[in-house]
């Protein structure tokens, strides 16, 4: 044996000519002889290239196990030390073996690093092993691994989402090496191989406590479960499953390095019938550590079971138990820790009791469970006192003691005596003898060992019991859960029973290792010769031969006196010494040690023969028999007696599952018969023969299970642990065979692919095999280190790191020499450039200094200038400047003389001008003064005067002949006078006149006057005020005047201060102005800030209002999608009840004597207008229209279950009807018994009955017959006078009309009763073949006699059935209106009290709040109101209104059809003819038929249509020869005809059979896409007709004159719309199946495998297991071959004519089918996980887009559905090394999850070693940036989900009357009219 630091590790060996396992230790690799080490010579020397610089090698490390270390120098054949520099950057010198000089191993490429299958590595042995493990499982957090057949599976300790359904359906049908390894594809490979080679499997899964075998035990069933589905109704996948629940609570416990560790072995069998569906299961247990019942180690506890009693010690059933506390009990206190972290013992309860009645364990059973384990507890809690050394008592009244014998059922007395005594029996007496404490104390211990050990044996049959199969089972998948290898500081009897075991396993494992080896070099017919391997058959021999370590064991068991010391005595005397594999510790003499294929072990010998003997007293077992208050407990062992011979099994290949004589192979001691006297090892040792004959029966599959660490951490890796495991476990073994061999092995065309850069060109030949050989023959000059098979290349181990090595070589001078000649190019490139910017910038600074001096020499030139016009400047202003001082000199003084002398001027003028004015005012005042006394002077003069004057007169006046002078003249004057009075008084009229016109304008004038007095007065006051107005101006004038002297003097200082103010004011206004901008700025930057905002809050909006619509979009989709998957399940249950009533009709439909009337209720279901199938009832449709609107939910697993149920359900209701049927004919005949015992009845009373029948059959006759002849002769009258209204014809047809109507309601009534009498008649009147009994009988044949035409029979007995047929339909209509009319009432009931509690609510509600808001509440609920209300009414308003264009457009069509027969009766008959007599029918031939588009069939010829049209179509002729959707249009023409002659009958007959004949073809002829894809477009074809026809204005926009015209009249056709909506879903979905099921086997070889670009991407090595092929074979499917069945199929629906929009949707889901097959398939296949590979999908992702272009399908949503794929791909080939990578892939990767971005860059894989792989860092940094966002946690897409589908509407623009029925159709009898 080789040695690489302290132990012991296998090394591989080449081939050698040696025995295979032969039993002796000659085997043993390392033992061989001189060849082996010249073979180990010439191997090192082949080698001796691989150790040069820098290569890596493995060293020993003590605690690493193993470190990575690099050479610094060569190796050279003599060095006797490497110098080697570590991992972390430190040199030392490492030691060669002096005597071996073996060389360290070496590395594997890192390119090999991770890969799937440990027998792919180049270099085979245990640091390459562990280092690959630790890889997968630290950085890759991949716990699965392949080691050639082997299966390691590593405890994570955490919970992984990689055993979902979904992950379940990839693997399913999968290969076992095409997929990443996983449980399932162990699982997929059993139950493949079952089915295929129709063999017995096993999947044998073991690993040392807490390496998860039970959790990998329970996946393999689960995959089973549901993969393979149960063959019943009763669910036995799901019992199988719920098997575990109770059999982890009885059998595991936590240990200190497993809180749920299995302590027993099992193996459970799980039955499949001849379809491999589950059937049932059978369980059998190994060796169940009974010792933990009554003792528990520190930090264990005791079995769950007794834990979660105790946690639900408070429940109300369990009161009796009187348990509490788990630390209160013994048994259940000594561990110390009662509690497992994250576990609920009370819930944990709750699966368990639910897992026994789900396995049919009744509640009494289960509470008589409970008290037996609550009777153990308070067992274990019993004291004894002792009375003297050999003697012990209990205490009285003990009440542990009491309470153990309530539950159990027995007497105290008896139990407690029989606790603390035993009985010997002897050859001629029995004694009873008392023993001491310490055995009492162990008695009871055993004692509750023994009751737990029946009880446990209990449940397992009674779980066996209802997982027991039914029928016959054809073939089982068996899988062991069992326990690894064991070494412990104490190792005792149970860890070697658990090593003997594990020995027995490893051999057979071991032979069926080689013999799988054996077997691939015999099928490639390649050299070969037998392989040296570790045969442990020798450990085996000491454990079970003849004299072995079993044998005398049970031989000291036998001694009267015999002891654990003297059967250590017995085996060192018979195998020390003798057995290489025996030893004896050296300070111990109580101890052996076993060197066993894992380690030495040593076993304490102290406890074997107790645990094997496991003695029980007789007398308590007795006791506990004799209860009888307590059933269950002697059932615990009463079948003791019972014991299965372990030779039961079959010696044939199958062990059958329905054996019932299988028990569990317990320890069953303390039996009285011999049998039961058989030791725990004895029984072990057969139960393990049955369980190796099984075995060996079956074809084996492995999985080891490794344990990382003990301190359940998740994901991390103690590697001391697992190399310890690793040994153990048989993984190194495995390695060391397949390195003894030729591990490596190679496809010709993936060793071509591969090394194809390692050969030249005139290497490569036309045969690939040829090529191979010839490269291989340069490579490898050794020809031991490959063969040649038959289609692989077989390598030696070490051979494809070598052939890597080159092949990296090749490729780093390839890259070297690109390297040379781009940077030379680069070099010279820079040079080129370089020379010509130097060039450049020489001639730029040339010109620049050019440039410089001529500048120079402008600006020289120009100083001399400026020089001479600044001199002159300068003197020029100078001379003017004293020219302008001279000026202003002169100007100053000229303006001084100037304004001098002016104002002298000035003040002479002004002088002047006073001098005016005063000389002019003194004359003024003289002037005045002397007027003033010349007027005074005449004014005196003047009274003088007239003074003397009055004094004269005064005198004349008083003088006579004054007088007389005076009156001479008078009368003249008064005759003047006279006439002047005359002439006055006519002036006084005409003036009189004129006054009174005067006065009428005056009193005008006057008023006007008035007015302009009262202005005037007005224009006075206010001349007044304004006189008053200006003295108060005047008086302000005044002040203001003083005012304004003030405010002269206040202005001097204002201005002042103004000038001050305006300073400061100038100074604010500037600040302010400042302040302004400032303000302005920051306006104009909160003006962009809202502008931002408002844009950001548009946007914001206008996403959220997009995603909202999107939520929308996808709530429809999901409502769609779950109405169509209910749609999906009801066809299925559809089907399924179909099925099943066609055979309840065969069982029910029992032909019977006499005439068997058709129930009238048939009829009357066949006159309603909604659908109903031939096969399912008339009230399924309403149930299935109501379960889409309202429910709408999603189709669970429940629902399944009660569908399942439901169906269950009606099988039974079809036995049910079956035995009733029997019963009801049992009925019939004890009535015709009774009817035998019965008076006959009077014959009078039947002749009445049968005359008054007589007379309504003739009444009827009559009634017929006038009928018939007023038909005819309106027939034959043409006239329209005459049937015109008000014509007499018409007056005599209507009274007769409703003569008859009266008459007829009468004969209904008539009809009524006498068709209750005959049903009277027919219960009484029974045939009798007694002809003395015949008394009705004659008495009816007398009435029949009388009717002696047999025409008349049978015309009134169709005349009857037609009147009941009619009184029946409308009892139907009228009971059916009552119903509807209640519905409403309800409906309307119900909304009412709707109303009635949303008011309450609202008035609730509305006083909680304050008054204010209490109003506006109140307001806004009336305002909803009324608008919901008004709404309502807008609605019935709507349908009122179509109704009424619907009832004027059949009015119009009626008046038009009557109005053309009026004309045409005008035309063709004369006004002689009418009045004389009726013109006989003359045909009038027409030149051309004006046809309706409608096609007129006889109801007999309706089922030849369907079959013609339907059944027996087929779609490729009529898709390349007629128009698309002809059938539809034929199918819709002849509804149009029924529709026309408003029957009824008719279009639903039509339209059922046409519905019906739809789901027969797709049910018979569903696998073909073609008659699939043809169906759903006549269906939606048909459906489109149905609305474009309907006469609904929505669908009548795009229709012609003519077309509207042809739109349905009489009957509204919207619920066989529905109808045929969800017939096109169904059909649309089996579609979508159909096209899945074609695709399906395309897409993985197609999208992923195939290399469509060649040479991109490069195959890896692989290991043994098969892994499918990049390179495209013959046979295999490419992207070529996907398109063109995507071509195919777009061809077939665009020939059946399907809807454009349809086509996308077909598209889209197909894209969706493609894309989520590919993802999936990549996320589960770290092989396909590389750069290259993203470049290959990439580009076929490409050409799909291509193809979607190039059939105008990129707005279909197609490209869409392959964003994650496209994603994906991406992400394979960015960079992922920095954080802006990170981010860059976050911000990519949206249509991906977090966990299939994680898992991507986990399996990312590098083919070339110039790739790198992702650093865990990296992936973390990824996982902090997505930890935010919110995804699905399901790794895998929903390669099944089928999106919603639609049909929009696609009107038709083919005219009706323009089609032509082909003849090939069969359609004759079919007229168009």
């Amino acid at each position: 044996m080789v040695r690489f630091g302290a132990q012991p590790v296998p090394q591989p060996l080449p081939w050698a000519p040696s025995v295979s396992g032969g039993g002796s230790d000659t085997t043993r690799a390392g033992q061989g002889g001189r060849k082996d080490s010249e073979l180990l010579a010439k191997a090192s020397r082949s080698l001796q290239t691989v150790f040069g610089r820098y290569a890596r090698v493995w060293i020993p490390d003590p605690e690493e196990v193993w470190k990575s270390a690099e050479l610094l120098k060569d190796y050279k054949p003599g060095d006797k030390v490497l110098q080697l520099r570590l991992e972390e950057g430190k040199d030392l010198e490492y030691c060669l073996d002096p005597k071996t000089k073996e060389l360290p191993p070496l590395r594997n490429p890192d390119i090999l690093v991770g890969e799937n299958d440990l027998t792919a590595l180049s270099y085979l042995h245990e640091p390459a092993v562990l280092h690959n493990l630790k890889v997968r499982f630290i950085d890759s957090k991949l716990i699965y691994t392949y080691c050639g057949i082997v299966l390691v599976a590593i405890n994570p300790y955490e919970q992984l989402p990689i055993y979902g359904e979904d992950i379940i359906n990839a693997y399913s049908g999968q290969n076992m090496g095409d997929m990443d390894p996983h449980i399932f594809a162990v699982a997929e490979e059993a139950y493949k191989q079952m089915a295929r080679d129709e063999r017995n499997q096993s999947i044998i899964v073991s690993g040392e406590s807490g390496a998860g075998k039970t959790v990998s035990a329970k996946y393999a069933m689960r995959y089973f479960a549901t993969v393979s589905g149960s063959a019943s109704e009763a669910n036995v996948e799901e019992k199988v499953l719920a098997s575990n629940p109770i059999m982890e609570s009885i059998g595991n416990a936590k240990t200190t390095r497993n809180d749920n560790s299995s302590r027993f072995g099992k193996y459970i069998e799980i039955g499949f019938d001849k379809r491999y569906r589950i059937i049932g299961a059978n369980m059998r247990t190994y060796l169940l550590e009974k010792s933990r019942v009554v003792f528990q180690a520190e930090e264990e506890r005791n079995y769950h079971i007794f834990y979660q009693l105790c946690a639900s010690a408070a429940l109300p059933e369990f009161k009796t138990l009187r348990l509490g506390n788990a630390n209160y009990f013994h048994y259940t206190k000594q561990g110390g820790s009662p509690v497992i972290d994250g576990v609920d013992d009370a819930k944990e309860m709750v699966n368990t009791r639910q897992a026994c009645t789900l396995l049919g364990i009744s509640d009494s059973y289960q509470m008589g469970i409970f008290r037996i384990l609550a009777g153990i507890l308070h067992l274990g809690n019993v004291e004894f006192v002792s009375r003297d050394s050999d003697s012990c008592t209990i205490p009285p009244k003990h009440e542990p003691l009491t309470i153990f014998c309530d539950l159990m059922g027995v007497e105290y007395e008896e139990m407690a005596h029989w606790l603390c005594h035993r009985k010997l029996a002897t050859a001629t007496e029995t004694y009873i003898k008392p023993i001491s404490k310490l055995h009492a104390i162990n008695a009871r211990d055993a004692l509750a060992k023994h009751i737990y050990a029946n009880l446990f044996n209990w449940i397992v049959d009674h779980v066996n019991k209802a997982l027991h199969a039914t029928v016959k089972q054809h073939s089982f998948i068996g899988v062991l859960d069992i326990y690894g290898f064991e070494t412990f500081e104490i190792n005792s009897f149970e860890q070697f029973c658990i090593n003997y075991a594990n020995e027995k396993l490893q051999q057979q494992f071991n032979m069926h290792v080689f013999k799988l080896e054996q077997e691939e070099y015999m099928k490639e017919q390649i050299p070969w010769t037998l392989i040296d391997f570790y045969d442990n058959q020798p450990c085996i021999n000491l454990i079970e031969a003849k004299m072995g370590i079993l044998d005398l064991l049970d031989e000291e068991c036998k001694m009267p006196k015999g002891s654990d010391d003297t059967w250590a005595q017995k085996l060192y005397n018979t195998h020390l010494n003798k057995c290489a594999l025996f030893e004896k510790p050296r300070l111990s003499n109580k101890a052996f040690i076993i060197k066993h294929f894992a380690d030495k072990v040593e076993y304490q010998c102290e406890g074997f023969l107790e645990k094997n003997k496991d003695t029980v007293y007789e007398e308590q077992i007795k006791v506990l028999k004799s209860s009888k208050k307590f059933k269950l407990l002697p059932e615990l062992f009463q079948d003791e007696e019972k014991v299965l011979s372990p030779t039961s099994a079959t010696p044939s290949g199958r062990v059958p599952l329905s054996r019932t004589a299988v028990k569990p192979a317990k320890v069953r001691p303390g039996q009285a018969s011999k049998e039961h006297k058989k030791t725990v090892g004895h029984q072990f040792r057969n139960s393990l023969h049955l369980l190796m004959e099984t075995l060996n029966a079956t074809t084996p599959h492995y999985v080891r299970c490794i344990k990382p660490n003990d301190f359940k951490f998740p994901f991390t890796f103690d590697e001391k642990r697992a190399v310890q495991q690793l040994r153990a476990c048989g993984v190194l073994e495995t390695i060391r065979i397949s390195a003894a061999g030729f591990p490596s092995r190679w496809t010709y065309q993936e060793f071509f692919s591969r090394y194809r850069v390692l050969m030249k060109q005139r290497d490569v030949l036309s045969d690939r095999k040829q090529t191979c050989k010839n490269v291989l023959e340069k490579l490898i000059l050794d020809k031991d280190k490959y063969q040649f098979g038959k289609t692989k290349i077989f390598f030696r181990a070490g051979q494809v790191a070598y052939l890597e090595k080159i092949r990296a070589d090749k490729l780093r001078a390839a890259c070297i020499r690109i390297q040379k000649t781009i940077r030379g190019w680069l070099m010279r490139k820079k040079y080129v450039r370089m020379r010509k910017a130097a060039i450049t910038i020489q001639r730029y600074v040339r010109g620049y200094q050019a440039r410089c001096y001529a500048k120079f020499l402008r600006r020289t030139r120009a100083a001399i200038t400026i020089q001479k016009f600044q001199r002159m400047y300068v003197v020029r202003k100078r001379y003017q400047c004293m020219r302008a001082a001279t000026l202003a000199l002169q100007a100053l003084l000229r303006g001084y003389m100037a304004r001098n002398k002016y104002q002298m001027m000035l003040r002479e003028h002004k002088s002047i001008i006073i001098q005016k004015h005063v000389r002019g005012w003194l004359a003024r005042v003289h002037y005045r003064r002397t007027l003033k006394a010349i007027v005074y002077l005449q004014c005196c003069y003047r009274r003088m005067m007239a003074k003397r004057e009055l004094k004269k007169l005064k005198i004349e006046a008083r003088s006579v002949e004054r007088y007389k002078k005076l009156h001479i003249g008078l009368e003249n004057k008064i005759m003047q006078l006279q006439r002047k009075i005359d002439e006055q008084n006519k002036e006084y009229k005409f003036l009189l006149e004129k006054l009174s016109n005067l006065e009428n304008t005056y009193s005008t004038e006057t008023e006007k006057l008035r007015s302009d007095v009262e202005r005037l007065r007005m224009s006075e006051e206010e001349a007044k005020n304004a006189t008053n107005r200006v003295l108060s101006l005047q008086e302000e004038i005044a002040k203001l005047r003083k005012e304004l002297h003030q405010t002269q003097s206040e202005k001097k200082t204002i201005e002042e201060w103004a000038d001050k103010y305006k300073h400061e004011t100038e100074q604010l206004v500037s600040e302010l102005k400042e302040q302004n901008t400032l303000l302005k700025t920051e306006k104009e930057e909160l003006n962009r800030r809202i502008h931002d905002q408002a844009r950001e809050i548009t946007e914001t909006m206008e996403k959220k209002l997009v995603e909202e619509t999107k939520q929308l979009e996808l709530d429809l989709n999901d409502e769609r999608l779950r109405y169509q998957n209910l749609l999906n399940e009801f066809s299925r249950l559809e089907e399924r009840y179909d099925d099943l009533k066609d055979e309840m009709n065969l069982m029910v439909n029992i032909p019977k004597p006499g005439h068997k009337r058709t129930d009238s209720t048939h009829s009357s279901n066949e006159s309603e207008y909604t659908f109903s199938s031939e096969i399912t009832e008339a009230e399924d449709l309403p149930v299935r229209m109501e379960e889409p609107s309202e429910k709408k939910a999603p189709l669970d697993m429940s629902l399944f279950l009660k569908l399942q149920k439901r169906v269950t359900e009606l099988e039974q209701e079809k036995q049910s009807l079956q035995d009733e049927l029997d019963r009801k004919e049992e009925q019939a005949l004890r009535a015709k018994a009774k009817e035998e015992e019965r008076p006959p009845i009077r014959g009078a009373e039947l002749e009445y009955e049968s005359l008054k029948r007589q007379e309504l059959e003739s009444e009827n006759k009559k009634l017929k017959n006038e009928l018939n002849e007023l038909q005819k002769a309106l027939t034959e009258t043409r006239s329209p006078e005459v049937t015109a209204p008000g014509a007499p014809a018409y007056r005599v047809l209507l009274d007769q009309l409703t003569s008859v109507s009266e008459e007829l309601e009468v004969r209904k009534e008539e009809v009524l009763i006498l068709r209750s009498q005959l049903v009277s008649q027919k219960e009484a009147i029974q045939p009798k073949e007694d002809k003395n009994t015949m008394t009705d009988s004659t008495i009816l044949l007398e009435d029949v006699q009388k009717m002696k035409d047999k025409g008349e029979i049978a015309q009134a007995y169709i005349g009857l059935k037609e009147t009941n047929r009619l009184l029946e339909s409308q009892l139907q209509s009228q009971k059916k209106s009552h119903e509807n009319e209640l519905e409403s009432l309800r409906g309307e009931i119900q909304s009412l009290k709707e109303e009635n509690n949303r008011q309450q609510q609202l008035l609730a509600q509305n006083l909680q709040l304050p008054p204010e808001a209490r109003i506006e509440a109140s307001l806004q609920h009336e305002i909803t109101r009324l608008t919901n209300e008004n709404l309502d009414l807008m609605e019935q308003l709507e349908k009122q209104d179509k109704t009424v264009r619907k009832l004027k457009k059949q009015l119009k069509v009626f008046a038009k059809k009557i109005g053309e027969l009026e004309v045409g009766q005008m035309e063709n008959i004369s006004p002689g003819q009418i009045i004389d007599e009726p013109i006989r029918p003359v045909n009038i031939p027409r030149k051309e038929k004006d046809f309706q588009g409608m096609l007129e069939y006889k109801k007999e010829d309706e089922q030849k249509l369907v079959k013609n049209l339907i059944l027996e179509l087929k779609p490729r002729g009529v898709a390349v020869n007629l128009i698309p959707g002809l059938p539809a249009y034929i199918l819709f023409m002849c509804v149009r005809h029924a529709d026309y002659l408003n029957d009824d009958q008719k279009v639903r007959s039509l339209l059922t059979s046409t519905i019906n004949g739809i789901k027969k073809v797709l049910k018979k002829r569903g696998d073909d896409f073609e008659t699939v894809s043809f169906w759903l477009s006549n269906t939606c074809r048909f459906l489109h007709c149905l609305k474009q026809y309907s006469g609904e204005e929505g669908f009548m926009k795009h229709n012609t004159p003519r077309q509207n015209e042809h739109c349905l009249t009489n009957f509204d056709l919207a619920e066989y719309r529905q109808v045929l909506s969800d017939l096109a879903i169904q059909i649309y979905q089996q579609l979508v199946r159909v096209l899945e099921n074609i695709l399906q086997p395309m897409i993985v070889s197609g999208m992923l495998e195939h290399e469509t670009i060649q040479g991109v991407s490069g195959v890896k090595p692989t290991g043994l297991r098969k892994r499918t092929s990049s390179i495209a074979d013959e046979g295999t499917y490419t992207l070529d071959s996907i398109i063109r069945q995507l071509n195919s199929f777009h061809s077939v629906m665009c020939q059946h004519g399907m809807d454009p929009e349809l086509i996308k949707q077909v598209v889209k889901q197909m894209f969706y089918i493609i894309g989520a097959v590919t993802l999936n398939n990549l996320l589960l296949r770290k092989d396909m996980c590389s750069w290259s590979k993203g470049m290959q999908i990439r580009y076929n992702v490409s050409q799909l887009e291509e193809w979607l272009r190039d059939k105008n399908l990129m707005n279909s949503g197609a490209k869409e559905t392959l964003e994650p794929l496209i994603q994906a791909a991406q992400l394979l080939q960015v960079k992922k090394k920095t954080d802006e990578d990170a981010e860059a892939i976050c911000s990519m990767c949206n249509a991906l999850t977090t966990a299939q971005i994680v898992k991507v860059l986990n399996l990312y894989t590098p083919v070339n070693e110039f790739e790198e792989r992702v650093l865990v860092s990296f992936i973390r940094t990824i996982q902090m940036r997505l930890r935010d966002r919110k995804d699905s946690p399901q790794l895998l897409m929903d390669a099944k989900h089928i999106f919603p589908v639609t049909f929009p509407f696609n009107p038709s623009s083919l005219a009706l009357e323009t089609i032509q029925i082909p003849a090939s159709l069969g359609l004759g009898f079919i007229a168009r009219v």
